[in-house]
């Protein structure tokens, strides 16, 4: 019995570590989805909005000019997360993981070069889900219909 517990524990161990060296699970927490109807998460997620997002993504989610064009250092400028953006177009734990891990990380690609900070030991998971909350919550009820359709798709 101690050595099948002692290999079950050996096994988990090194399940846990290939899950961290090669990104496996890297999905948002189990449970965890966007709340835009909850008020208390959105408000979360607003003040978190604005103390980490709106600098760049806007006070009002504008974005920032000519986002779809790379600037001069070769970045593509932060996008709005309004109904003029593309933020809508990708579901939940997409958005959750690019902001936690970013770009590289999602696209598997970890040279790429992005001016979108990593918000992994920055934003705890439920402030990150708070402020996907918060954005989702100030589209109009058509996108969000939309997103939520392609989310039941998941």
């Amino acid at each position: 019995m101690k050595r099948v517990l002692a290999l079950g524990l050996g096994a988990a161990v090194l399940v846990g570590a290939a899950v961290l060296a090669f990104g496996w699970g890297t999905s948002a927490p189990e449970g965890a989805f966007i709340k835009p109807s909850d008020p208390k998460v959105v408000a979360i997620g607003q003040a978190v909005y604005a103390d980490n997002c709106a600098s760049c993504h806007g006070a009002e989610l504008e974005g920032q000019p000519k986002w779809r064009s790379p600037g001069v250092d070769g970045r593509l400028p932060a996008p709005p997360h309004d109904k003029t953006g593309h933020t809508w177009h990708h579901d939940g734990d997409t958005l959750f993981r690019l902001t936690k891990h970013g770009t590289g990380a999602l696209i598997g690609d970890p040279d790429y070069e992005s001016n979108m900070p990593i918000y992994e030991g920055v934003l705890a998971d439920h402030e990150i889900i708070a402020v996907l909350s918060y954005i989702k919550s100030t589209w109009p009820r058509d996108i969000r219909e939309r997103h939520d359709e392609m989310e039941n798709r998941q």
